[in-house]
């Protein structure tokens, strides 16, 4: 196993106590990566620079980053650079489920917003914390200065799941918040029915901002490791069903991946970054969506 990767396994991240450490222990991990991989170079890209371009000044060629890559970069202006990001963070009970990772879905969900406000503030783009259960609890105006990193982990350390949820409620009240086209950045277990989350989804990018959807899972709600009678509890409800694993389980599959599915689909139609997560898998696939996703808009 390469360096990088132990950086980015939820087990790993799991034994560091501070989340501030998590993050940086993550996105160092995440950086590693991109080193070897075919994303080399959209380390220096995605941050403050671009790839030259005929009609560029260049004067403005950045020769430290020419002579580390080999390839022409320039500064970016700072209108050409910045977005606004909001970490939009699902509360409910549910998200505070694990069956046998060390991290819950909430962990995990807490362990990738604080990464990926690590990497906003360092590209000097302002990011933003809300969180919500049935409508939203509190919420952090966006600013770009390192020292708001220590308040945006501040206030995501001291997160617990609790209560039910109205994700599409929520999601309207937070497009009905923002005043200028955003990178909303929403972190939940989507245990809910699909339709009006996809509403509330539409209406964020009717408003002009762009969206990267988190669908954690905990990593036995994807691979359903249950043998013989078990008996499961809805975690909002605490309504209790007992049944047969072994009869229930095709079932299950077919109803994760009809719900995966109506997710990936109406997000592909409406311009919407959906990504499927569980808590087994490594932070890079999420982290890379993220790069990818913004680097798209830079």
């Amino acid at each position: 196993m390469s360096t990088a990767e132990k950086y980015l396994k939820p087990e790993v991240v799991r034994q560091i106590a501070r989340l501030d450490l998590r993050a940086q222990f993550i996105v160092k991990g995440f950086l590693q990566g991109l080193h070897a991989s075919p994303f080399h170079g959209f380390s220096v890209e995605f941050s403050e620079h671009r790839k030259y371009t005929p009609g560029d000044d260049p004067k403005d060629i950045d020769w430290l980053v020419y002579a580390k890559t080999d390839k022409y970069y320039v500064k970016k202006f700072e209108a050409e650079t910045n977005i606004t990001g909001y970490l939009v963070m699902d509360l409910s009970r549910s998200m505070g489920y694990t069956y046998r990772q060390e991290l819950t879905k909430f962990d995990y969900a807490i362990c990738l917003a604080a990464a990926l406000a690590y990497l906003m503030i360092h590209q000097q783009d302002p990011v933003g914390l809300v969180t919500f259960d049935e409508k939203i609890r509190a919420s952090l105006p966006p600013r770009s200065k390192r020292s708001h990193l220590g308040d945006v982990l501040g206030l995501l350390a001291n997160l617990k799941p609790s209560g039910s949820t109205n994700i599409a409620h929520s999601l309207v009240q937070v497009a009905a918040m923002l005043r200028h086209a955003s990178l909303v950045m929403v972190f939940s277990d989507l245990l809910v029915d699909p339709e009006p989350v996809l509403d509330a989804l539409h209406r964020l990018r009717h408003g002009g901002h762009d969206v990267i959807l988190f669908h954690v899972l905990d990593e036995a709600e994807v691979q359903f490791p249950f043998e013989g009678m078990v008996e499961l509890e809805e975690p909002e409800s605490h309504e209790r069903l007992a049944l047969d694993a072994a009869g229930f389980r095709q079932d299950y599959f077919k109803e994760l991946e009809a719900l995966r599915e109506t997710y990936r689909r109406d997000c592909f139609q409406s311009g919407v970054d959906y990504v499927p997560l569980d808590t087994s898998m490594q932070f890079d696939k999420a982290l890379t969506e993220y790069l990818v996703s913004r680097s798209a808009r830079g």
